[in-house]
Protein backbone atom coordinates (compact mmCIF):
# COMPACT_ATOMS: atom_id res chain seq x y z
CA UNK A 1 0.00 0.00 0.00
CA UNK A 2 1.56 3.29 -0.97
CA UNK A 3 1.28 6.37 1.35
CA UNK A 4 2.92 9.80 2.40
CA UNK A 5 4.65 10.58 5.58
CA UNK A 6 5.58 14.44 6.09
CA UNK A 7 9.61 14.01 7.97
CA UNK A 8 10.58 11.49 10.87
CA UNK A 9 8.10 13.24 13.34
CA UNK A 10 5.17 14.12 11.47
CA UNK A 11 2.03 15.27 13.11
CA UNK A 12 0.11 12.61 11.03
CA UNK A 13 0.79 9.70 8.61
CA UNK A 14 -1.36 8.63 5.74
CA UNK A 15 -1.87 5.68 3.84
CA UNK A 16 -3.26 5.67 0.91
CA UNK A 17 -3.07 3.71 -2.16
CA UNK A 18 -3.67 5.47 -6.18
CA UNK A 19 -7.29 3.15 -6.15
CA UNK A 20 -8.24 2.42 -2.65
CA UNK A 21 -10.00 -1.43 -2.94
CA UNK A 22 -13.13 -0.29 -0.62
CA UNK A 23 -14.31 3.03 -0.28
CA UNK A 24 -13.63 3.56 3.35
CA UNK A 25 -11.16 5.74 4.81
CA UNK A 26 -10.18 4.55 8.33
CA UNK A 27 -8.96 7.97 10.61
CA UNK A 28 -7.67 7.83 14.27
CA UNK A 29 -7.16 11.15 15.69
CA UNK A 30 -6.77 10.21 19.54
CA UNK A 31 -4.15 7.55 19.86
CA UNK A 32 -1.00 9.92 19.22
CA UNK A 33 1.95 9.22 21.23
CA UNK A 34 4.59 11.28 19.87
CA UNK A 35 5.36 13.67 23.13
CA UNK A 36 8.23 15.85 22.84
CA UNK A 37 10.12 16.46 26.02
CA UNK A 38 8.72 19.77 26.41
CA UNK A 39 5.60 18.82 26.06
CA UNK A 40 5.75 16.69 28.85
CA UNK A 41 7.46 19.06 31.44
CA UNK A 42 4.66 21.60 30.49
CA UNK A 43 2.41 18.51 32.16
CA UNK A 44 1.37 18.31 36.01
CA UNK A 45 0.80 14.60 35.36
CA UNK A 46 2.45 13.61 32.23
CA UNK A 47 2.42 9.90 32.41
CA UNK A 48 -1.50 9.65 33.79
CA UNK A 49 -2.51 12.36 31.74
CA UNK A 50 -1.52 10.73 28.89
CA UNK A 51 -3.07 7.58 29.36
CA UNK A 52 -6.21 9.38 30.74
CA UNK A 53 -6.62 11.78 27.00
CA UNK A 54 -5.51 9.13 24.57
CA UNK A 55 -7.76 6.46 22.81
CA UNK A 56 -5.24 3.83 24.12
CA UNK A 57 -3.38 1.63 20.88
CA UNK A 58 -6.09 2.63 18.57
CA UNK A 59 -4.22 3.09 15.66
CA UNK A 60 -2.94 -0.38 16.42
CA UNK A 61 -6.57 -1.64 15.59
CA UNK A 62 -6.70 1.06 12.68
CA UNK A 63 -3.87 -0.07 10.72
CA UNK A 64 -4.06 -4.01 11.70
CA UNK A 65 -8.67 -3.37 10.14
CA UNK A 66 -6.41 -1.41 7.11
CA UNK A 67 -4.48 -4.28 6.46
CA UNK A 68 -6.95 -7.08 6.38
CA UNK A 69 -9.71 -4.74 4.15
CA UNK A 70 -7.33 -2.53 1.92
CA UNK A 71 -8.46 0.52 3.24
CA UNK A 72 -6.76 3.40 3.46
CA UNK A 73 -5.73 4.73 6.54
CA UNK A 74 -4.72 8.52 8.47
CA UNK A 75 -3.12 7.91 12.00
CA UNK A 76 -2.14 11.02 14.01
CA UNK A 77 0.64 10.97 15.73
CA UNK A 78 1.13 14.21 16.96
CA UNK A 79 -0.73 13.30 20.91
CA UNK A 80 -4.29 14.63 21.56
CA UNK A 81 -2.90 16.44 24.68
CA UNK A 82 -0.86 18.77 22.37
CA UNK A 83 -4.32 19.34 20.13
CA UNK A 84 -7.41 17.80 19.63
CA UNK A 85 -8.32 17.13 16.16
CA UNK A 86 -11.75 16.24 17.15
CA UNK A 87 -12.14 20.05 18.35
CA UNK A 88 -13.36 22.83 16.18
CA UNK A 89 -10.43 25.65 15.88
CA UNK A 90 -12.81 28.43 18.15
CA UNK A 91 -13.56 25.79 20.56
CA UNK A 92 -10.71 27.17 22.88
CA UNK A 93 -11.01 27.97 26.51
CA UNK A 94 -9.58 31.19 26.56
CA UNK A 95 -8.31 31.48 30.28
CA UNK A 96 -5.52 29.25 29.66
CA UNK A 97 -4.26 31.16 26.55
CA UNK A 98 -1.79 33.77 27.57
CA UNK A 99 -1.94 36.77 25.35
CA UNK A 100 -4.78 35.89 23.15
CA UNK A 101 -6.21 39.57 23.42
CA UNK A 102 -9.15 39.03 24.06
CA UNK A 103 -11.69 38.36 27.05
CA UNK A 104 -13.02 34.72 28.11
CA UNK A 105 -15.69 34.18 26.79
CA UNK A 106 -18.77 31.46 26.77
CA UNK A 107 -20.18 30.52 23.92
CA UNK A 108 -22.07 27.66 21.20
CA UNK A 109 -17.76 28.11 19.67
CA UNK A 110 -16.11 26.92 22.73
CA UNK A 111 -18.87 24.56 24.79
CA UNK A 112 -16.48 21.48 24.97
CA UNK A 113 -14.04 23.63 25.92
CA UNK A 114 -16.02 24.81 29.27
CA UNK A 115 -16.11 20.92 30.57
CA UNK A 116 -11.99 21.32 30.17
CA UNK A 117 -11.69 19.00 27.14
CA UNK A 118 -11.28 21.84 24.14
CA UNK A 119 -8.94 22.33 21.39
CA UNK A 120 -6.82 22.00 24.33
CA UNK A 121 -7.74 19.82 26.70
CA UNK A 122 -7.35 21.42 30.07
CA UNK A 123 -8.21 19.42 32.70
CA UNK A 124 -9.69 15.83 33.63
CA UNK A 125 -11.48 14.20 36.38
CA UNK A 126 -9.07 13.10 38.97
CA UNK A 127 -6.30 14.97 37.84
CA UNK A 128 -7.23 18.33 37.45
CA UNK A 129 -5.84 21.04 35.42
CA UNK A 130 -3.15 19.54 33.49
CA UNK A 131 -0.49 22.04 32.45
CA UNK A 132 1.65 24.19 35.17
CA UNK A 133 0.98 27.27 33.63
CA UNK A 134 -0.78 29.44 30.21
CA UNK A 135 -0.12 28.38 26.75
CA UNK A 136 1.06 31.29 24.46
CA UNK A 137 -1.07 32.60 21.82
CA UNK A 138 1.36 32.07 19.22
CA UNK A 139 1.92 28.38 20.02
CA UNK A 140 -1.34 27.82 19.85
CA UNK A 141 -1.82 29.70 16.63
CA UNK A 142 1.06 27.28 15.90
CA UNK A 143 -0.46 23.63 16.56
CA UNK A 144 -3.56 25.02 14.67
CA UNK A 145 -1.22 25.77 11.51
CA UNK A 146 0.98 22.67 11.73
CA UNK A 147 -1.12 20.01 12.74
CA UNK A 148 -4.83 20.50 12.97
CA UNK A 149 -5.50 22.07 9.60
CA UNK A 150 -2.73 19.79 7.67
CA UNK A 151 -4.83 16.91 8.95
CA UNK A 152 -8.12 17.81 8.20
CA UNK A 153 -6.74 19.09 4.63
CA UNK A 154 -5.10 15.46 4.17
CA UNK A 155 -8.47 13.61 5.27
CA UNK A 156 -10.78 15.95 2.39
CA UNK A 157 -7.81 15.37 0.04
CA UNK A 158 -8.53 11.17 0.95
CA UNK A 159 -12.38 11.48 0.83
CA UNK A 160 -12.25 13.64 -2.29
CA UNK A 161 -10.70 11.06 -3.81
CA UNK A 162 -12.13 7.73 -3.06
CA UNK A 163 -15.85 9.44 -3.58
CA UNK A 164 -14.57 10.52 -7.26
CA UNK A 165 -13.64 6.65 -7.65
CA UNK A 166 -16.41 4.60 -6.00
CA UNK A 167 -19.40 7.53 -6.57
CA UNK A 168 -19.16 7.16 -2.76
CA UNK A 169 -16.40 7.71 0.19
CA UNK A 170 -17.25 7.35 3.88
CA UNK A 171 -15.13 7.82 6.61
CA UNK A 172 -14.99 5.81 9.74
CA UNK A 173 -13.51 7.66 12.54
CA UNK A 174 -12.27 5.54 15.09
CA UNK A 175 -12.11 6.06 18.82
CA UNK A 176 -11.40 4.22 22.14
CA UNK A 177 -13.84 4.43 24.74
CA UNK A 178 -13.36 3.25 28.58
CA UNK A 179 -15.82 0.42 29.56
CA UNK A 180 -19.36 1.45 30.08
CA UNK A 181 -22.08 0.97 32.97
CA UNK A 182 -24.79 -1.04 31.58
CA UNK A 183 -28.26 0.69 31.23
CA UNK A 184 -30.09 -2.10 33.02
CA UNK A 185 -28.96 -4.27 35.65
CA UNK A 186 -29.83 -7.33 33.21
CA UNK A 187 -28.42 -6.00 29.90
CA UNK A 188 -24.83 -6.22 29.42
CA UNK A 189 -23.21 -2.67 28.54
CA UNK A 190 -22.45 -1.84 24.92
CA UNK A 191 -19.02 -2.82 23.39
CA UNK A 192 -19.28 -0.67 20.70
CA UNK A 193 -20.66 3.05 20.03
CA UNK A 194 -21.45 4.38 16.34
CA UNK A 195 -22.34 7.99 16.40
CA UNK A 196 -23.67 9.46 13.04
CA UNK A 197 -24.89 12.85 14.75
CA UNK A 198 -28.33 12.02 15.59
CA UNK A 199 -28.69 11.01 11.41
CA UNK A 200 -26.97 14.20 9.91
CA UNK A 201 -23.24 12.83 8.94
CA UNK A 202 -24.13 9.26 7.05
CA UNK A 203 -26.97 7.55 5.32
CA UNK A 204 -29.05 5.34 7.52
CA UNK A 205 -28.35 2.22 5.45
CA UNK A 206 -24.20 2.42 6.14
CA UNK A 207 -25.65 2.66 10.17
CA UNK A 208 -28.13 -0.26 9.36
CA UNK A 209 -25.29 -2.48 7.70
CA UNK A 210 -22.85 -1.68 10.50
CA UNK A 211 -24.96 -2.45 13.39
CA UNK A 212 -26.30 -5.57 11.88
CA UNK A 213 -22.93 -6.85 11.07
CA UNK A 214 -21.75 -6.42 15.05
CA UNK A 215 -25.24 -7.99 16.35
CA UNK A 216 -24.53 -10.80 14.22
CA UNK A 217 -21.12 -11.30 15.54
CA UNK A 218 -23.35 -11.12 18.91
CA UNK A 219 -21.52 -8.01 19.91
CA UNK A 220 -24.00 -5.45 21.82
CA UNK A 221 -23.99 -2.13 20.06
CA UNK A 222 -25.51 1.21 20.68
CA UNK A 223 -25.94 4.49 18.52
CA UNK A 224 -25.63 7.90 19.38
CA UNK A 225 -25.89 7.07 23.49
CA UNK A 226 -23.34 8.45 24.65
CA UNK A 227 -20.99 9.51 21.96
CA UNK A 228 -22.89 11.31 19.09
CA UNK A 229 -19.69 12.30 17.12
CA UNK A 230 -17.89 15.91 17.32
CA UNK A 231 -16.37 18.08 14.76
CA UNK A 232 -14.91 15.53 12.45
CA UNK A 233 -18.41 14.41 11.52
CA UNK A 234 -19.35 18.23 11.37
CA UNK A 235 -16.70 19.08 9.21
CA UNK A 236 -16.56 16.00 6.85
CA UNK A 237 -19.92 14.04 6.98
CA UNK A 238 -21.82 15.31 3.98
CA UNK A 239 -23.93 12.63 2.65
CA UNK A 240 -25.58 14.97 -0.04
CA UNK A 241 -22.23 15.36 -1.68
CA UNK A 242 -21.89 11.18 -1.40
CA UNK A 243 -19.27 11.85 1.60
CA UNK A 244 -20.53 10.03 4.47
CA UNK A 245 -19.02 10.22 7.85
CA UNK A 246 -19.59 7.11 11.34
CA UNK A 247 -17.81 7.34 14.11
CA UNK A 248 -17.04 4.28 15.91
CA UNK A 249 -16.28 4.09 19.86
CA UNK A 250 -14.88 0.91 20.95
CA UNK A 251 -14.46 -0.38 24.42
CA UNK A 252 -10.83 -0.42 25.54
CA UNK A 253 -11.36 -3.58 27.41
CA UNK A 254 -12.37 -5.63 24.66
CA UNK A 255 -8.77 -5.10 22.98
CA UNK A 256 -6.55 -4.39 25.68
CA UNK A 257 -5.33 -5.79 29.53
CA UNK A 258 -6.95 -5.33 32.62
CA UNK A 259 -4.96 -1.96 33.53
CA UNK A 260 -6.21 -0.72 30.34
CA UNK A 261 -2.49 0.03 28.98
CA UNK A 262 -1.14 -2.63 26.78
CA UNK A 263 -2.69 -4.96 24.02
CA UNK A 264 -4.22 -8.33 25.43
CA UNK A 265 -5.14 -11.83 23.62
CA UNK A 266 -8.29 -10.45 22.54
CA UNK A 267 -7.05 -8.26 20.34
CA UNK A 268 -6.65 -10.28 17.09
CA UNK A 269 -10.32 -11.13 17.20
CA UNK A 270 -11.48 -7.72 18.14
CA UNK A 271 -9.52 -6.80 14.40
CA UNK A 272 -11.28 -9.78 13.21
CA UNK A 273 -14.92 -8.27 14.19
CA UNK A 274 -13.89 -4.36 13.38
CA UNK A 275 -12.84 -6.24 9.95
CA UNK A 276 -15.99 -7.39 8.94
CA UNK A 277 -17.49 -4.52 10.08
CA UNK A 278 -15.44 -2.42 7.76
CA UNK A 279 -16.06 -4.75 4.77
CA UNK A 280 -20.12 -4.35 5.58
CA UNK A 281 -19.76 -0.85 5.49
CA UNK A 282 -17.76 -0.39 2.21
CA UNK A 283 -20.38 -2.82 0.71
CA UNK A 284 -23.42 -0.72 1.54
CA UNK A 285 -21.15 2.53 0.34
CA UNK A 286 -19.65 1.22 -2.92
CA UNK A 287 -23.66 0.60 -3.29
CA UNK A 288 -24.88 3.93 -2.79
CA UNK A 289 -22.42 5.10 -4.88
CA UNK A 290 -23.16 3.11 -7.98
CA UNK A 291 -26.95 4.20 -7.20
CA UNK A 292 -27.45 0.33 -5.84
CA UNK A 293 -26.79 -1.28 -8.85
CA UNK A 294 -23.50 -2.83 -8.32
CA UNK A 295 -22.41 -5.04 -5.75
CA UNK A 296 -18.96 -4.72 -4.04
CA UNK A 297 -16.25 -6.39 -6.11
CA UNK A 298 -15.15 -9.81 -4.28
CA UNK A 299 -11.61 -9.57 -2.47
Amino acid sequence: MGGTTVGENAPFSLRMPAEPRVPVLIAVPHAGRSYSPALLAAMREPALTALKLEDRLADRLGHEIATQTGAPVLVAHAPRALIDLNRAPEDVDWGMIAGAGQPVRHSLANRRARSGLGLVPRRLAGIGEIWRGPLPMVELERRIQEVHEPYHRALTGALQQIRDQWGAALLLDLHSMPPLTPGHAQEPAAEFVLGDRFGTSCAGGIVDAGLALLAGQGRVAALNRPYAGGYVLDRHGAPRRGIHALQLEVCRSAYLDPQLTELSARFPAMVRVLASFTRALAAETARLGSGGRLPLAAE
